[in-house]
């Protein structure tokens, strides 16, 4: 192989590494979402744990949006448990499922945070490479 085409190889290897941080970040953005939203329901739980019944309250529901309500019965929650099925859960579990996903998503989020360490130290190395080879080139 020549020097050129070697070149040629890590610029592209570069770029494919360049392509997949992308992608790994925009997940990682993703997640940091889905915990925001998370902890923001988690809130809401616990402050309506807390609410007089027949008062009124504003709930969130997403977009900086509120609408008005009454608290009538803030003894359960109903929590979404997957493939659309729907559970009803005492505000104490449901804030204890949402904890554990949260911490599920902080995990998967740690795990691309290193995926994505672990490809910039791997461009970084090519990019070493192809400087040496491109200095070979012009001397």
């Amino acid at each position: 192989m020549t020097k050129e085409e070697e070149l040629s190889r890590y610029l592209t290897q570069i770029e494919q590494y360049k392509e997949q941080i992308n992608t790994l970040e925009m997940q990682s953005s993703y997640i940091q979402a889905a915990i925001v939203d998370y902890n923001k329901a988690k809130v809401t739980l616990e402050n309506l744990g807390n609410a007089d019944k027949e008062n009124d309250v504003l709930i969130p529901i997403g977009g900086s949006t509120f609408i008005n309500a009454k608290a009538t019965d803030t003894s359960k929650a109903l929590f979404d448990i997957g493939s659309g099925i729907v559970v009803e859960k005492d505000f104490e579990d449901a804030i204890k499922k949402i904890d554990k996903r949260v911490e599920d998503l902080q995990k998967t989020q740690d795990s691309i945070n290193n995926m994505v360490q672990s490809l910039q130290d791997e461009a970084a190395a090519i990019s070493e490479k192809a400087q040496q080879i491109y200095q070979e080139q012009r001397e």
